[in-house]
């Protein structure tokens, strides 16, 4: 039931253009339940998360040309479901999709505090050396407000994300980055940024 799920969100995904004209065609459901283990920088239900997105199998990158194809189906094959994931466990927190060609994604992400919703926009390219490299994910309008941070908006992941990701090449995906890279980076930097009255909520920018 699950799977059928997944197929019919995705048809209605495909529907509204959030999955680009030419990958639509590719994509199939994924049948790939091999398990990863998590190095300790995640907690349980990190490592619980994770263990239900779908690993990716092709190891290709925008340069590919059809393999890349592929390894877009795989990606979004597995967004798909750790959205479905989120939902079903009351923590849906994010929204991705992408150019034409899948190598530009942008879309919103947004953290619970105090029963407010702060959301913000977020962008990231996909690097020419993906998925050997991890993509950056930049918060543009955080620029300049915490140390945990590059120029440009880009986040700054933990010591931990970037052997992790190495050791998981080319398993890991942009689900895996959404989980393991900027969700745990919000739940430690947007309480940290309101404790300081660097961001507020837009109810109370307007009162």
């Amino acid at each position: 039931m699950k799977m059928l799920s997944a197929e019919v969100h995705l048809q209605k995904m495909c529907i509204r253009n959030f999955i680009p004209q030419n990958v639509r065609s590719h994509i199939l459901p994924s049948k790939n339940t091999e398990q990863v283990v998590l190095s300790a920088m995640a907690d349980d239900a990190t490592r619980r998360a994770v263990s239900e997105i779908p690993l990716l199998k092709t190891n290709s990158g925008p340069r590919d040309k059809e393999l890349w194809v592929q390894r877009l189906r795989e990606e979004y094959l597995a967004l798909i479901k750790y959205v479905e994931n989120n939902k079903t466990a009351d923590n849906d927190w994010f929204r991705l999709e992408s150019n034409k060609e899948g190598t530009r994604w942008f879309g919103k992400c947004w953290y619970i505090h105090d029963l407010l919703k702060y959301e913000f926009d977020m962008e990231f390219d996909i690097p020419v050396t993906y998925p050997s490299t991890a993509p950056e994910v930049a918060i543009p309008e955080l620029d300049g407000k915490t140390a945990k941070m590059y120029r440009g908006g880009k986040i700054c992941l933990t010591d931990h994300f970037k052997p992790l990701w190495a050791r998981n090449v080319p398993k890991f995906g942009l689900a895996h980055l959404m989980a393991l890279g900027l969700g745990p980076w919000l739940a430690v930097e947007i309480p940290d940024l309101i404790s300081k009255g660097l961001i507020t909520h837009r109810e109370q920018q307007g009162s």
